[in-house]
């Protein structure tokens, strides 16, 4: 099975989209954790928000490596299987889930699923056999079945579309709703108030919140005025066009 380059870079594929789902489901919608809540010392938000970053950072690689090996595959070999890249990504996805289960959760503690749980463990073992046993399962089942006939066209098709949905998935996290008037400003640390509220005036910005630090504020300002920020302390602004995406979603 695992002769297969359909299978080998389907795998790295889904274990990128896993990362993702875990990212932007629990890190931004749900807000249940960080990446590293519970490492001592980083308790400031900038900090967490930024490693979080470092990780969507980090799947994007995986995913164009996957990518990168399927468009290979897909010229070099004659015949495509459908139901092995199906399972294939299938068993990355669920990969991914049991492997940072537990290397995160349990091996070095990092954070859990659900923080504020009375009992994290159960989150943690749920999420786990969910969204890891489960798919990682299915997919070495489905992969093991292999068939499919020649297609080379229906291949094209399905990697184009993956591909798309990758980028379009980044672009997305990169730009706030429409509705969304405000604009989260995080600056870089040691940055003062006096320096902040200089920022804020220098791109004609109005403060509508900040935290006791003034670290990570919120403001309305000119969407062309975003890219101010960045020459003045900021080490992300939400809707800037900056890999930002946390932000674009935050709860204040």
């Amino acid at each position: 099975m695992w002769t297969s380059p359909w299978t080998r870079w389907g795998t790295v594929l889904g274990f990128a989209l896993g990362g993702f789902f875990d990212g932007i489901l629990l890190h931004q919608i749900l807000q249940w954790h960080h990446l590293l809540s519970l490492v001592p010392g980083l308790g400031d938000i900038r900090l967490q928000v930024l490693w979080d970053g470092y990780f969507h950072a980090l799947m994007y690689l995986i995913a164009a490596v996957g990518l990168w090996g399927l468009w290979r595959a897909h010229w070099r070999v004659a015949e495509s299987r459908g139901r092995q890249l199906a399972g294939a990504l299938l068993i990355g996805f669920g990969l991914w889930h049991v492997v940072d289960g537990v290397l995160s959760h349990w091996v070095l503690g990092i954070h859990r699923i659900k923080l504020d749980s009375p009992d994290p463990l159960l989150w943690d073992l749920i999420w786990f056999a969910a969204f890891g046993m489960v798919p990682l399962i299915a997919g070495w089942l489905l992969a093991r079945r292999g068939g499919g006939m020649p297609m080379r066209r229906s291949a094209t098709a399905a990697l184009f579309a993956l591909t798309a949905g990758t980028a379009g998935a980044g672009a997305w996290a990169l730009w706030p709703p429409p509705d969304q008037p405000f604009t989260t400003v995080v600056f870089r640390s040691g940055f003062g108030p006096q320096e902040v509220f200089a920022a804020i005036a220098a791109t004609d910005a109005r403060l509508v919140w900040a935290d006791a630090s003034m670290g990570v504020v919120v403001v309305t300002v000119a969407p062309d005025r975003r890219w101010g920020f960045y020459g003045r302390g900021a080490l992300l602004v939400s809707g800037a066009g900056i890999a930002a995406g946390c932000f674009n979603w935050i709860r204040t």
